[in-house]
C-alpha cells in the first residue's frame, strides 16, 4: 500500500525579523473584504519558522511550510527563499 500524507499548508510572505538563532518571523499580507461596509482591509498574519542555516535576512520573500510543533510558537519551516531583499 502507498503511504500517503496529508497536504501541508504553504504560505508566501516577507521576513520581518531574523534576529533569533535559526528562527525567522514571516508576515503574510492579504486583503479581506469588510463584511458590512464592503471595503477591502489589509490583514497581516505572522508565523515563526525554522531556518536551520540562518540564511534569511529581513526583507526576503520566502515560502514556508507547516510542520510539527518545534517550540511554543514555532510550527513552520523554511522551504525556499524566493527573492532576496534589495
Amino acid at each position: 500500500m502507498e503511504n500517503t500524507r496529508n497536504l501541508r499548508k504553504e504560505r508566501i510572505g516577507v521576513v520581518v525579523s531574523s534576529k533569533m538563532d535559526k528562527t525567522i518571523v514571516v508576515a503574510e499580507k492579504r486583503k479581506e473584504k469588510h463584511p458590512i461596509y464592503g471595503k477591502f482591509v489589509n490583514k497581516t498574519s505572522k508565523f515563526y519558522a525554522q531556518d536551520d542555516k540562518n540564511d534569511c535576512n529581513k526583507g526576503d520573500t520566502v515560502r514556508i511550510m507547516e510542520t510539527r510543533p518545534l517550540s511554543k510558537n514555532k510550527g513552520w519551516r523554511l522551504v525556499e527563499i524566493i527573492e532576496r531583499a534589495k
